[in-house]
């Protein structure tokens, strides 16, 4: 939808608010008119394939620390007011069903190159009095460097405004050309470069800040003449300095800000750097530690409290949140799950969409699965499954079971190899245990199912109907015992032995 622009009447009289595209020449008596339409629009180019990422989803959807590299991008700029486009092309419609309506999409039809991709775009920026243009694959591009981006690009009233950074080993990035004076001249592909100008260590971080008034007048003049047969959106470099127009850079201070993700070899490492910054960030600034910094993996939007100790080999992804004064792993993995203060999550312990209270022990060797809940205090123990189950205040399933479908009371213990019984082959169903309950092992409840508030089920039960408060369910077949026949069964096995 198109900005609205508002006449702003001057007192006492009201104010009105007039929707539209376009500026008109009104001239209402004491009135003052404000465009509120933005000026600056941003432009995400993602349409590359990324041939060398050996991939059949888009280079730009491939994930660092939990997350692609283009919602990364789009992070850096949600805070500042305008416009955004994203050109697409190879996998788009993934990069759709991903993003949805948040942003406005260009197809690119056949990818010839950056300047191509902004030329396709141009009903998009044409009626913005600035453009940024920023690639799909450079993720960690930080707010504060656009907003320097877009302060020297207003101040110098530059042509063009571009990001640079300077590489010990440049290779694989166009490197940027200066005169005696330290202007930039032009920007140069390295497939198109001299051997000297291959020594140049300043680097051009694909970044820019456009003039859309010179982008107008010059993104048709770009030229398909280099090694690749493509359009450089570089190029216009050249064309600006050749124009007397201002070209200016802003030098990045952190050179991973420009770190392009061009294949699997580069996907582990941003994923490296960018881990190993969670991981001081949590140790550092949030009171956690890590026994094995190096061993951890930890989501970029996981939260974890103070004083929580986490052992190796444990993974946090998704929107994890958890607690203070907890102890995690070593080897657990929990992905979007919320956990309490003072839990204890021991070895071989999966986690997935679940709800921990405060004060809770799980494992070893358990698995929560989606849509569990935990109020404060449950011990959920070793060999022990939970899908899409509450387990109430104070209750314990230390062993050995099954718990599926089920809502347990406070105080209830579960015995060793406890089975809730939900799938009857077409649906599934429900298992209701109430407080005080004493589950015997080896029980089997074949839901639907309750069993009533302080009731006890006999060890090897097999409980079909529903249990009164109180009460002892026993569900077994009648102990026959028949004297001598161990003693006949292994003479017989002797005699034929000795056959």
């Amino acid at each position: 939808m198109d900005p609205a622009v508002l006449v702003r009447v001057q007192p006492p009289q009201p104010i009105f608010y007039i929707q539209g595209p376009f500026l008109f020449n009104l001239f209402f008596k004491n009135c003052v008119i404000i465009n509120l339409m933005s000026e600056r629009a941003f432009l995400i180019l993602a349409a590359g394939k990324g041939k060398r990422m050996k991939s059949s989803i888009p280079k730009v959807l491939h994930k660092i620390c939990g997350k692609s590299m283009l919602s990364f991008v789009l992070d850096s700029i949600e805070s500042f007011e305008g416009e955004i486009g994203i050109v697409i092309g190879f996998g788009g419609d993934i990069i759709r069903s991903e993003l949805g309506d948040r942003v406005r999409y260009i197809y690119q039809s056949s990818q010839r190159g950056t300047g191509d991709a902004v030329r396709v775009a141009k009903d998009f920026w044409d009626r913005y009095k600035t453009l940024v243009v920023l690639p799909g694959d450079v993720p960690f591009i930080s707010s504060n460097t656009l907003r320097k981006l877009f302060e020297i690009h207003a101040k110098e009233e530059n042509a063009i405004t571009l990001v640079t950074a300077v590489l010990e080993n440049p290779t694989g990035y166009g490197r940027i050309v200066r005169d005696g004076m330290g202007r930039v001249i032009r920007v140069v592909e390295e497939k198109d470069a001299t051997s000297l100008e291959r020594n140049i260590k300043e680097v051009n971080g694909g970044i820019y800040c456009f003039d859309v008034g010179f982008l107008r007048d010059n993104i048709f003049r770009l030229s398909d003449d280099n090694a690749q047969g493509e359009y450089y959106l570089p190029d216009l470099i050249k064309i600006a300095i050749e124009s007397s127009l201002k070209v200016g850079t802003v030098k990045v201070e952190d050179n991973f800000e420009i770190l392009g993700i061009n294949d699997r070899e580069a996907l582990a490492q941003a994923e490296r750097e960018f881990r190993r910054r969670i991981n001081r960030r949590l140790m550092l600034e949030d009171g956690v530690t890590l026994i094995d910094p190096d061993n951890v993996y930890i989501s970029l939007d996981v939260s974890i409290g103070r004083d929580t100790v986490i052992y190796p080999m444990v993974f946090i992804e998704g929107k994890s949140v958890i607690g203070e004064r907890c102890i995690i792993g070593p080897n657990v993995r929990i992905i979007d799950s919320v956990i309490g203060d003072n839990v204890i999550i021991r070895e071989n312990v999966v986690v997935e969409g679940s709800r921990i209270g405060n004060g809770c022990e799980v494992g070893p060797f358990a698995y929560l699965r989606p849509e569990t809940v935990l109020d404060d205090e449950v011990y959920v123990g070793k060999f022990v499954e939970v899908k899409k189950s509450f387990i109430g205040r104070g209750s314990k399933v230390p062993h050995l079971s099954y718990i599926g479908d089920a809502t347990i009371g406070e105080r209830v213990n579960v015995g060793a190899g406890t089975i809730t019984c939900n799938y009857d082959g077409i649906k599934k169903n429900p298992t209701f245990i109430e407080d005080d309950v004493f589950i015997g092992s080896d029980t089997m409840l074949v839901a639907p199912v309750r069993v009533g508030k302080g009731a006890i089920t006999g060890a090897g039960s097999v409980i079909t109907k529903d249990v009164p408060p109180d009460s002892l369910a026993v569900a077994r077949a009648k102990q026959v015992n028949i004297e001598g026949w161990a003693k006949r069964r292994r003479k017989g096995d002797e005699t034929k032995d000795g056959g």
